[in-house]
């Protein structure tokens, strides 16, 4: 297995390859690779990201069968399920890396933003679930109201949300917060841009050498 620094490198230069149209045709090769993992897997990454349909994980990173463990769910929350899919990664597979994966402008967040300004009534108790545990990240932005333009809280809030989540995986697991303290586990966050395909790697990257 490779280690964090090298997997956190290989996103890298998959998603410069996606953003400039530039992927890997081995990527995209199925056939052989299908058959090489039907007995086993290795997967260099885990992604916990959002499950709006313009951000799978596998292409914005370039990436093909067996390469990525994908956990999705709207806002990119971490729940006790997506702790334990995390964990059962790291146990199971020896992945070294975790990359919390928001995006501009999401819904999630954004309906959030708007149930603290305006709460709704009729919000089913499921989507209500998710904008609880989105909510605590981005209540401080609304409440101080500094910032008056709306695209530009909802891309504060984002942010905030996905440091959020990075922190919920680092302190919300003993078995996860032993693997980072000791070096074999790097948990970092990131979000995707719908408009450039770019994705920024921002909260908890390692020093620069």
């Amino acid at each position: 297995m490779i280690s964090a620094l090298e997997a956190l490198e290989s996103l890298r230069e998959g998603n410069k390859r996606f953003a400039s149209d530039t992927r890997d045709r081995d990527s995209l090769r199925s056939t052989i690779r299908r058959a090489e993992l039907t007995t086993g897997q290795k997967p260099f990454a885990i992604i916990l990201g959002c499950s709006d349909s313009r951000v799978p994980a596998e292409i914005v990173f370039d990436q093909g069968l067996g390469d990525l463990f994908v956990i999705r769910v709207a806002g990119n929350i971490v729940a006790p399920s997506q702790v334990g899919s995390v964990e059962f990664a790291v146990d199971q597979f020896g992945t070294p890396l975790v990359v919390v994966l928001g995006h501009s402008h999401c819904g999630a967040v954004t309906a959030t933003l708007d149930d603290l300004r305006q709460p709704t009534e009729n919000q089913s108790q499921n989507i209500r679930s998710i904008v609880h545990r989105i909510r605590p990240s981005v209540e401080a932005l609304v409440r101080a109201d500094v910032i008056k333009d709306r695209d530009e809280l909802i891309e504060h809030a984002v942010r905030a949300n996905v440091r959020a989540s990075v922190n919920q995986l680092r302190h919300g697991s003993e078995i996860l917060e032993q693997m980072v303290i000791s070096g074999k586990l790097l948990i970092v966050g990131a979000e995707y841009s719908l408009e450039t395909g770019v994705v920024d790697f921002f909260e908890g990257m390692p020093d620069a050498r």
